[in-house]
């Protein structure tokens, strides 16, 4: 097997978990005042919080960032428990605009935002068109470090290495989902874990069931970040890190359960999409149904959690 493969990967790897990261940070800066206002001003039913969970996390491009951001808003009180369930749903469904991105093979082009984005930097110093330029070149690095991956695993279909671990995770839907599940633990980002899963199966290295399961895994391993957030935080905190993790983890229980008919499903859909595309699909279902399942049940699911985890101020005598 070509040496130069794990350097590549890890190297592109590196690059895109980078670019997440500091894409999230500049747009948490540059909407951070007036995205706390919007969030306080339009959560007020469900639904707009739902919404308003989709939109802030396509324009922050992290599903983390924003239930972080809004564990902050709960323990600053600008946001109530309720308010947050639906901001929690909606972070979950508008992550999957990074996987449809990613499937559309844009990645070729990362060198012109890259490009453009260093030349307002270089050049254009008043804000904030500065940030702009910050955004358009994580941007392009986010997508130029999924380039890199994805040229790092061509020479992969030569491995009997990588064979013997592909057949593993495409046999079983339970071992990719515990494999999807330790990758996004170690490298704290379930964006890179689905994204990985596209470009294995854009290069035909993985099979739809195996890319699935790893998007199954990845999605429970993207709760620990979230978790480690609540720490020392208020009650009404950490019933949101509780709600996140149990979203996620009833919904991957069931993708599992019925995990052939959710194939079958997201290959009607799909119809006859590249399997990048399809494993990009099965993410926006899976989350468009786990949305659908717990939307008209946030009340009862506000009641339990809140009588599980109670306020200190009411639990003294």
């Amino acid at each position: 097997m070509n040496g130069s493969i794990l350097p590549l990967f890890l190297g592109g790897l590196i690059l895109f978990i980078f670019s997440i990261s500091r894409l999230s940070a500049v747009l948490e800066n540059f909407f951070s005042e007036k995205s706390k206002t919007y969030i306080h001003q339009y959560t007020r039913n469900s639904w707009l919080s739902l919404l308003v969970g989709i939109v802030v996390t396509v324009l922050m491009g992290s599903s983390s960032a924003v239930i972080i951001l809004t564990i902050i808003l709960i323990n600053a009180k600008a946001l109530n428990f309720r308010q947050s369930i639906g901001i929690i749903l909606g972070a979950n469904l508008g992550t999957t605009m990074t996987s449809q991105l990613i499937a559309l093979d844009i990645s070729s082009f990362s060198v012109i935002p890259l490009g453009i984005g260093l030349i307002i930097q270089l050049f254009i110093k008043k804000e904030p068109y500065s940030e702009y330029g910050k955004v358009l070149f994580y941007f392009g690095m986010l997508f130029f470090g999924m380039f890199v991956m994805e040229e790092s695993v061509m020479p992969l279909r030569e491995s009997d290495l990588f064979e013997t671990w592909v057949t593993k995770v495409e046999g079983n839907q339970f071992q990719g989902a515990w494999v999807g599940g330790l990758i996004t633990l170690l490298i704290q980002s379930s964006s890179a874990t689905v994204g990985i899963a596209i470009l294995l199966g854009k290069q035909g290295l993985i099979n739809a069931a195996g890319g699935v399961s790893l998007m199954l895994g990845a999605e429970l391993g993207t709760c620990s970040d979230t978790l480690l957030a609540t720490i020392k935080g208020k009650r009404a905190a950490i019933r949101a890190g509780v709600f996140h993790l149990a979203f996620n983890l009833i919904c991957i229980t069931l993708g599992l359960i019925f995990f052939s008919q959710f194939l079958i499903l997201v290959s009607w859909i799909s119809d006859s999409s590249e399997l990048d595309h399809l494993i990009a699909n099965a993410h926006v279902i899976f989350n468009g149904l786990g949305v659908l399942l717990f939307f008209p049940l946030i009340g009862i699911f506000e009641k339990i959690l809140v009588k599980l985890i109670p306020d200190k101020e009411s639990l003294t005598p």
